[in-house]
C-alpha cells in the first residue's frame, strides 16, 4: 500500500475515533481518576496500534528497567506526536503531562485531557506560571503519578537539537524527584508536520535516574541533555555529524 493511501486511512481512524471517544470520556467524569484515566487511555493505545497496522510504525522499548518504583520527572527528546500517544499508554504509572490552559478548551481532544486532572498553566500569569507547576506537580508525585515533560519544549526535526529548557529540572530540584531522560527516534518515520509517515521500527531508550538533589539547575539540565544527544546519536547516528568535543555536552556526572 503506497504510503499517502496509508496516511489517508490512519487519519480516518483517527478522526471516526476521537469523536465517540470524547463523549465516551465525558460520560466517564463521576468515576474516580484512576478509572478515567485508564478508559481514557484505550484512545491512545487504539492510536499506536492502529499506527502499527496500518503505518508499519512497529516500536521497542530499552531501559525500562531504569524506572524507578517512586517519584519521577521523565525528561524526553520530542520528534513527533506518536511519543505524546505511547508515552501514556505504555508507563506502569499515571503520566502527567505539563501544558496550557488553552487546552483544555479544544473540542473532543480537549474534553478527554480535562477530566485526566494533570497539570496545566496559565501563561498570562507570567513568573507565577512556574509556581502554578511546582504547586500542582508536588500534589500528582504523592498521588504516585510520573509528570512528564519535553525539554526543548517542542518537536524538533530527526538529526536536530533544540535548547534545552531549566523547567523540569528545576521542578525536579524542588520537589526532589529524580529525572528519567529518555530518547526517541520517532522522528524518522513521523516528522513533525508530514502527513505521510515512513514504516520502521521506533526506538524508546530509557535512561538510569539522574539524581536531583543537592544539584544546581544548570548542572541538572547539562545531565539531562548530554545523556539524551549521547544516546540520539547512537540510535540515528546516520542523522548527526561526527562526534567532536563540542557537538555534544560533556557529561560531568
Amino acid at each position: 500500500m503506497i504510503p499517502a493511501l496509508r496516511a489517508s486511512l490512519y487519519l480516518v481512524f483517527q478522526f471516526v475515533t476521537v469523536v465517540p471517544m470524547a463523549f465516551a470520556c465525558l460520560a466517564c467524569a463521576p468515576l474516580p481518576r484512576r478509572w478515567r484515566y485508564r478508559f481514557t487511555m484505550l484512545w491512545p493505545k487504539a492510536q499506536i496500534a492502529a499506527a502499527r497496522s496500518i503505518l508499519g510504525l512497529r516500536w521497542q522499548v530499552i531501559g525500562s528497567e531504569h524506572l524507578p518504583d517512586g517519584p519521577a520527572i521523565l525528561l524526553s527528546k520530542h520528534q513527533s506526536a506518536w511519543e505524546t500517544l505511547f508515552y501514556p499508554s505504555f508507563m506502569p504509572r499515571e503520566l502527567c503531562y505539563v501544558f496550557k490552559r488553552e487546552l483544555l478548551f479544544l473540542p473532543f481532544f480537549g474534553w478527554g485531557i480535562a477530566l485526566l486532572d494533570m497539570i496545566h498553566i496559565n501563561r498570562r500569569r507570567g513568573n507565577d506560571a512556574f509556581e502554578q507547576v511546582v504547586s500542582q506537580g508536588m500534589a500528582k508525585l504523592e498521588q504516585g503519578r510520573w509528570i512528564i515533560m519535553f525539554p526543548e519544549g517542542t518537536r524538533t526535526a530527526a538529526g536536530s537539537q533544540g535548547r534545552y529548557k531549566t523547567g523540569g529540572v528545576r521542578l525536579a530540584i524542588r520537589t526532589g524527584a529524580p529525572v528519567v531522560p529518555i530518547a526517541v527516534n520517532s522522528g524518522q518515520f513521523w516528522p513533525r508536520k508530514a502527513f505521510i509517515k515512513q514504516a520502521g521500527l521506533i526506538t524508546v531508550s530509557i535512561g538510569a535516574p539522574i539524581e536531583s538533589r543537592g544539584k544546581s539547575p544548570d548542572e541538572l539540565n547539562r545531565e539531562v541533555e548530554a545523556w539524551i544527544e549521547r544516546e540520539m546519536r547512537r540510535l540515528s547516528p546516520q542523522l548527526y555529524p561526527p562526534v567532536t568535543p563540542k557537538s555534544i555536552p560533556a557529561d560531568k556526572s
